[in-house]
């Protein structure tokens, strides 16, 4: 079988080799940690006739369904079709975007993660690059998600302005403060913007609506969690449109594609190419301006 069996694209479709020779461990698309009851379904059922009646939940909120033969591969994709299920992918592409529930489920979440998941896995998954990459998307800087453990992560955040006339001073939104940025005074609430790290605390605590908040994206770079770590870094200000978000992300991507070697993941491209002229060519993206480079 190893002579005529083409492993790389068995891997690009999902299909990983497992140490029992023969058998392959296949892993699913689980776009934004979402699945409906049907897919949940058929899952169950895929894994109980082809594989050993039993998945392996992932640390990036997959599924895969080990001990699926080689010669019932077909007859398994054809089934999980049927149920709304889709292969993920594996290797050097663009994988499955990850995300916490977020505004339309937790009352802390500033943003729409799984909207937004589905968005940019459309716009992105599968696509070839000279390694894997990955995007996390979470709700709130509670960060369940971990957004900067990923190649490029999303934070949901909020642009807070204060009422005035509206503002009772009762108080609340500074106790809700975990940063120290706002302060009672006899004046009303003083906030000092550079405290501020955008959760929008003080939005959702307001008993009255003095504060309101605007929502948007807080973008990581370079995140690397594995044999290596390194917390991604924030290069410019909360993005507050998905049309520059998704321009910066372009920007991003393009520039991993164009500079990294083969077998090279983001973070380290970006340390040997030269960080700074990945922050000028971000923060031209975001400015709806052409980089240099």
């Amino acid at each position: 079988m190893a002579a005529t069996v083409d492993y790389a694209a068995l891997k690009k479709g999902g299909f990983m080799r497992q140490k029992q020779k023969g058998y392959f461990s296949l892993r699913l698309q689980v776009v934004g940690g979402n699945l409906t009851a049907e897919n949940i379904k058929t899952v169950s059922e895929v894994a109980e006739k082809y594989g050993q009646g039993y998945v392996h939940m992932t640390s990036r909120q997959g599924i895969e369904i080990p001990f699926i033969k080689f010669e019932d591969i077909e007859e398994v994709k054809a089934e999980l079709a049927k149920g709304g299920v889709n292969p993920g992918v594996c290797g050097p592409r663009v994988r499955t975007v990850t995300a916490c529930q977020g505004g339309a489920i937790c009352p802390s979440g500033c943003i729409d993660t799984y909207e937004l998941a589905k968005e940019l896995n459309e716009r992105y998954f599968g696509r070839e690059l000279p390694h894997k990459f990955k995007f996390g998307v979470t709700g709130c800087q509670n960060n369940c998600l971990k957004a900067e453990e990923n190649d490029l992560g999303i934070k949901g955040g909020m642009v807070v302005t204060y009422d005035k006339p509206a503002c009772i001073n009762c108080g609340v939104c500074v106790k809700a403060c975990r940063e120290g940025a706002l302060t009672a005074s006899e004046d009303g609430i003083l906030l000092d913007a550079e405290k501020c790290n955008n959760c929008g605390r003080c939005v959702k605590s307001c008993p009255v609506d003095a504060w309101k908040g605007e929502s948007g994206y807080i973008v990581s770079f370079g995140g690397l969690f594995g044999n290596k770590i390194y917390k991604g870094e924030t290069i410019v200000p909360i993005i507050k449109d998905k049309e520059t978000l998704f321009r910066v992300a372009d920007a991003a991507i393009k520039f991993f594609e164009d500079n990294a070697k083969a077998g090279e993941r983001f973070r380290f491209t970006l340390q040997r190419v030269g960080e700074e002229k990945f922050e000028q060519v971000i923060k031209a993206a975001a400015a709806g301006e052409e980089s240099v480079f």
